[in-house]
Parts: C-alpha cells; sequence; structure tokens
C-alpha cells in the first residue's frame, strides 16, 4: 500500500468514532512531502505521539533515518504477513530465580471408577471424561452412542446458548465409527478414546470454517488441522463442534450474537472462549479446549462452574490456532474436574517442531499423591480486597476446606501489573495489520477493535521492548514469591490487578486453574483460582483434585429445560 493509501486507511480507522482530530492534532500523515517523505513538522508531531520532544537540529540529523524507515514500512507492507505467519522471537517463561523444571515423566492417574451404563444415556452428559471413558473402555457405550447423544445436545440447547458455530457431525461420525472398531480390535488408545469434545472456533479443522467470531471469516476454511485438533485425533478423542469465540477472541459476543450462560442464560458466559466454558458446563461435549490470552479460558470457567486450565506459557503447540498475543497466548482444557485436565494436557503438552515457543517438558501427574505435602500460599491481601460479598463467603468457605485437608496457608503477595495488556495490543497490532489495512475490518461488531488495532501503531517499537524488559522484572519477583510454596490460592480472575493475579500470571507464563468454589443466592457459580509453579501443573491440579473431592460442587449441573 502506498503512503497516501495507508493514510486514508489509519485515518478512517478513527474518523469513523470521531478520534481522527484527537489522535492527529494538525492531521499528522498531512505533514508528509506528497512523495511521503518526513518533514521536521512530522517527526515533531510524531514525536508529541510518544512523548518525546526533540530539538531542531535532532529533528534535521533524524530526517534521512525516518525516511528510510519509511520506505522501508512500504517494503514490508508490499509482503503478505497474515495472522497465522508466527513471529520468530520465542518467549521463554524460565527466569534463573525459578530454579529447574521437572526432567523425568511421571503420570500415575487414579484407578478406573465403577461406571455402569445409565438406563438413559443422556444422563451420562454430565459426567467427567474418566467415567465415560471407563464405559467406552469397557464397551457398555459406543463412541458411535456417545457421539450421537452429544450431538443431539448441541443441537437442542445452541438456540439458548448460542454456544456453537458448526456441527462437525459427518468429522464425528467418522472418528467415532473408527474408535469403535479400534477398541473391538484390543487397540483402546486411553481415556480419551471415543470421547467427543468441542474446539474454541479460533482453533483450525481441516474441512471446516474458523471464524475466529469474526463476520470477515464466517465463511473461511483452510485446508489444516491445528496441532491440538491432530493431538486429540491422535489421541482417539471426537470433534463434535466448533465453539463460539468472542470476536478475534474477545468477550462473549460473536457474529452470532452472545454466548450465555447455562446457569443463567439471561447473563453471558464470559471470557473468549464462551463456547468452550458453556458447552462443557451445558453437558453437551465430553470436555472443550479453549485458549488464554489475558483470562480467556480462566472467566468463563468460573462463570460456567467448571474446570478449567491455562497451562504453562509454551506447554502446547499454538500451530493452526489463531494468535492474539504472540508471547501471551495459550491452549489449554476446559472439564468437569481437575484429573479430567490433567488426562487432556496430556494428550495435547509437547513439542511439534512448529510453534518452537513449545518446551519439552514432561507432564507429571500423581493422583494418589497425598495433598497434605503440598506447600500451600494464599494471597490473603485479595482475599481481604474481594467486594462481592457471596464470592467473599464462598472464598472463606474454600480456604476452611483447604485447611481442613491437613494443609496450613501460607501469605505471599504477588507484584501488581496489567502490562501484559499493553503487550498484547501491540502482538496484536501486527498480527492482525493486513487484515487492518485492507479495510476488512469494517465487518467487525465490536466497533472498538478498529481503533484498537489502529492505536498499536502508534507504540513506538522501543517501548514495547522497553515494556518486555519490564516483564523480566516481574518475572523474577513472581518467580522469589512462589519459590517458597508449590502451590498459589487466589481469588477469581478479573482484568484487574489490585483484585486479581490474573493479569500477573498471564504475563509471566504461570500456569493456573480456575475452580468452582460455591454458588451465589440466585445459584449461579463463584470459583477461586489455584497458580502452580512453571511446568508443574500436576500439584496445583491435585490441590484442585482434593478439594473437589471434599466439596463436590462438580456433581451440580445446571437445570436446562426438558
Amino acid at each position: 500500500m502506498d503512503c497516501g493509501a495507508h493514510r486514508r486507511a489509519f485515518l478512517a480507522y478513527f474518523s469513523g468514532l470521531g478520534l481522527a482530530s484527537t489522535l492527529f492534532p494538525g492531521a499528522l500523515w498531512a505533514k508528509m512531502q506528497p512523495e511521503g517523505t518526513a518533514t521536521h513538522e512530522g517527526i515533531r508531531e510524531a514525536a508529541k505521539l510518544a512523548g518525546l520532544e526533540f530539538s531542531e537540529s535532532e529533528q534535521e540529523a533524524m530526517l534521512e533515518g525516518v525516511n528510510k524507515n519509511l520506505a522501508r514500512y512500504r517494503e514490508i507492507r508490499g509482503s503478505s504477513l497474515p495472522n497465522e505467519v508466527p513471529l520468530p522471537l520465542y518467549f521463554n517463561p524460565r527466569v534463573p530465580e525459578e530454579g529447574p523444571v521437572p526432567s523425568e515423566a511421571s503420570f500415575r492417574p487414579s484407578p478406573p471408577p465403577p461406571a455402569e451404563r445409565p438406563a438413559n444415556l443422556e444422563d451420562a452428559a454430565f459426567w467427567p471424561v474418566t467415567h465415560l471413558a471407563e464405559l467406552v473402555r469397557t464397551r457398555q457405550v459406543s463412541s458411535v452412542a456417545l457421539t450421537e447423544m452429544y450431538l443431539a445436545r448441541l443441537e437442542k440447547y445452541n438456540p439458548l446458548l448460542n454456544c456453537v458455530v458448526t456441527l462437525t457431525k459427518d468429522l464425528a461420525m467418522s472418528q467415532a465409527r473408527r474408535a469403535d472398531y479400534e477398541i473391538a480390535a484390543g487397540r483402546y488408545l486411553g481415556p480419551l478414546h471415543g470421547i467427543p469434545w468441542g474446539a474454541k472456533d479460533i482453533i483450525f479443522a481441516r474441512g471446516y470454517p474458523t471464524t475466529w467470531g469474526a463476520e470477515p471469516f464466517r465463511d473461511r476454511i483452510l485446508d489444516v488441522d491445528a496441532a491440538v485438533v491432530e493431538r486429540l485425533s491422535a489421541a482417539g478423542a471426537v470433534l463434535v463442534a466448533k465453539l463460539t469465540t468472542g470476536e478475534l477472541a474477545f468477550g462473549d459476543q460473536w457474529f452470532g450474537g452472545r454466548t450465555n450462560s447455562p446457569w443463567n442464560p439471561g447473563e453471558g458466559s464470559s471470557g473468549s472462549s464462551a463456547g468452550s466454558g458453556a458447552a462443557s458446563a451445558a453437558g453437551l461435549v465430553g470436555f472443550a479446549i479453549g485458549t488464554d490470552t489475558g483470562g480467556s479460558i480462566l472467566a468463563p470457567s468460573v462463570r460456567c462452574g467448571i474446570v478449567g486450565m491455562r497451562p504453562t506459557f509454551g506447554r502446547v503447540s499454538r500451530y493452526g490456532v489463531m494468535a492474539a498475543g504472540f508471547s501471551l497466548d495459550r491452549i489449554g482444557p476446559m472439564c468437569r474436574t481437575a484429573e479430567d485436565c490433567a488426562l487432556v494436557l496430556r494428550a495435547i503438552a509437547g513439542p511439534d517442531g512448529r510453534d518452537l515457543s513449545v518446551a519439552d517438558v514432561p507432564v507429571s501427574w500423581d493422583a494418589g499423591r497425598d495433598p497434605s505435602t503440598l506447600r500451600v500460599g494464599y494471597t490473603k491481601e485479595l482475599f481481604d480486597r474481594e467486594m462481592d460479598s457471596e464470592s467473599r463467603a464462598n472464598d472463606s468457605a474454600a480456604l476452611s476446606e483447604i485447611r481442613a485437608l491437613g494443609i496450613e496457608l501460607t501469605p505471599v503477595a504477588l507484584p501488581e501489573s496489567d502490562i501484559n495488556f499493553f503487550i498484547e495490543y501491540v502482538e496484536r497490532g501486527a498480527g492482525f495489520d493486513e487484515f487492518a489495512r485492507s479495510g476488512r475490518d469494517e465487518g467487525l461488531v465490536r466497533t472498538r477493535h478498529r481503533a484498537e488495532l489502529a492505536v498499536a501503531h502508534l507504540v513506538p517499537a522501543v517501548e514495547y521492548l522497553q515494556a518486555n524488559r519490564l516483564r523480566y522484572r516481574l518475572m523474577q519477583e513472581v518467580a522469589r514469591a512462589l519459590s517458597e510454596v508449590d502451590v498459589l490460592v487466589t481469588t477469581r480472575p478479573t482484568l484487574d490487578p489490585k483484585t486479581s493475579v490474573n493479569p500477573i500470571t498471564s504475563l509471566t507464563g504461570h500456569p493456573a486453574v480456575a475452580v468452582p468454589n460455591g454458588f451465589t443466592a440466585k445459584g449461579t457459580p463463584t470459583g477461586m483460582v489455584l497458580v502452580g509453579r512453571l511446568y508443574r501443573e500436576g500439584e496445583m491440579l491435585l490441590l484442585a483434585k482434593a478439594y473437589q473431592e471434599r466439596t463436590r460442587f462438580y456433581m451440580r449441573s445446571p437445570a436446562l429445560p426438558v
């Protein structure tokens, strides 16, 4: 795109929002010469937007370099760089203060539970994966029957919840028939074999649309499977649906409307893994996969009353998944129990040779370990700040239940920062630059997106890099704060660093899991978050499992119409 066209497109972002004259005093881009070269005045105005000031002599010295950069920008924009082109700078969440990561694999799940097929198979719709797997393994229920049951529920309840973008019926039935054939032949692949699941619709599945929740992409089909789809297919799982995501992975609003909570369809299911949360909670899938950049697994999991895990950054390949933040995005399971999350994580984790941020660190899980051996901290200050009375009461009861496990809770404070959102928006601006400059962003429902993507162009590269250097310091502080504990118990996820550790742990790459911890007087779920050490998800899941077994909140399900 030539400079004039770029200027028109760029100003169009803001003119529609009434912001052009505010953000571009004196029409910054008009300060260039017709041939697209910079002037003293242009440099002066640009410096103001960056919070800088240069003398006349400094501006004169800068002119040649600025004009060379303008030429370089045109050269870069002449190359096609769609969202799926990765950044060759790989974020590593480890700092020296963190210490060594686990090097030996140890995976000891619970013994298979007793499971008997109910007379009405739909009565098993809310069962955990561990129990569904036993029905399939013992051939009391075929994968085909289980798949047909979940497909029927998806069709029945989608009008209420608005959580499905595409049913993958043909693929699902093909995979289910193959699973039944393999199991009958004695080739049982493990607890996910034959289990129906749903994928957040920023995850590519060959032959089906992947819409990113955005109207401009509603019919887009790519001939590729995401790495997570490949891994789950290899484990024998059955993909039954592409589940809704907020537009470009923001919130619960997508081009088809709002995704609703099954506990109260009058409210949204929160976070961009909205469909995955709603479908899991409503018993429409055996489990789901979501993604999280700044809380998009944790928030809908709390709203919908399920267990949702944001693994350590670099646990799961993001190949074939829309990039929201190159150094922040994570893929994780959304299930009914903590052990289900451990089983799914084991299947999807590990390097694939395409997402080079993924570390080769084994997933460890010991369901039989005594939880009282864990060193557990809690964010006393954040619990004390909780303003919602029902959440506060349920938090207090949850801490009492954890203490009843024989665990002593140690106060731990993490640094407060929401710089992750600044970093995310700059990375989003790069990932969607070609999309925005082409004018296709005009089809977005969430009009703020257009400004958000454009504002990223005004962030100096130096400031983005400085933010990441500050990030390193914060990573060191968090590592030191967590060095004396295995698990940290904390409050529900929010976007405010004064009320939640969600922003700081999004930034540092630490794993976290949302766990239901009670209900409000209206019958809607509340929840808390457990944070683990890097690559040690098994310890936080162990505490979550022990807590779930004491409280049994996962046994309650929303009262959907018959």
